[in-house]
């Protein structure tokens, strides 16, 4: 599988940085985001709460043969549709302490668009924890399932 998310964690620092290009005109990227049914769609997850506003919040849960594997949870800070999203992000019943996320969209041409997310975490440590993880892997998983899905709403 090819990776067309870049991941890039520079050392001592405490963020990641995430960009990605879609073959997606920018509104239905950002729309990818914003849609409920959309976003259940390509990141696996049921959404439970979803406030596309400024103060609002969210909260979604993966689940398997009935059985909740993750919760997460957050409040949205910033809401400026086809700009930005800024938002906490909160993994239930983990170590990991709430995590900031800057999430911008940027318009390339007509028919691509990017999208950068900067996360800031506590501490270097936490995130060095997350990276350890599948989290690249994951993200351009979920990232190749926008793309998919999202394509066939052009």
């Amino acid at each position: 599988m090819e990776t067309k998310t870049n991941v890039q964690a520079t050392d001592n620092k405490q963020e990641i940085m995430i960009t990605r290009e879609f073959d997606l005109p920018l509104e239905l990227l950002f729309k990818a985001y914003e849609d409920p049914e959309i976003f259940e769609q390509w990141m696996g997850t049921k959404v439970l709460k979803l406030e596309n506003k400024k103060h609002g919040s969210y909260a979604f849960e993966t689940s398997h043969n009935g059985t909740v594997m993750f919760s997460a949870n957050g409040t949205i800070h910033e809401f400026l549709p086809n700009q930005r999203i800024t938002r906490t992000f909160e993994m239930e019943n983990t170590p990991f302490p709430v995590q900031l996320e800057y999430l911008t969209f940027e318009k390339i041409n007509e028919m691509r668009s990017r999208l950068q997310i900067q996360i800031v975490f506590q501490s270097v440590e936490f995130r060095n924890q997350l990276l350890q993880m599948p989290f690249a892997q994951g993200i351009n998983m979920a990232h190749n399932r926008l793309q998919e899905i999202a394509a066939k709403l052009i």
